[in-house]
């Protein structure tokens, strides 16, 4: 898991990442991560390069944010 958090650590220093972190959900923990891509194929590589997808110790569900999204300034 180490490698999963300097892996993005890596994409929130190069601006990809906005928010990355566990969510300590009583019924368990779990990650989210909120970044800024291209398209949905720059997402792909992204989750198919992380150290913990391909250890297999993870998976990822992604929902887009909607159109009316507002982003502090």
């Amino acid at each position: 898991m180490q490698e999963h958090v300097t892996y993005w650590t890596g994409l929130a220093d190069r601006r990809i990442a906005i928010v990355f972190g566990p969510v300590l959900d009583p019924k368990g923990t779990w990650g989210v991560a909120i970044v800024q891509v291209e398209d949905e194929d720059e997402l792909h590589t992204i989750l198919t390069n992380d150290p913990a997808a391909k250890a297999g110790v993870l998976t990822n569900e992604i929902y887009p944010m909607g159109p009316n999204t507002v982003v502090r300034k």
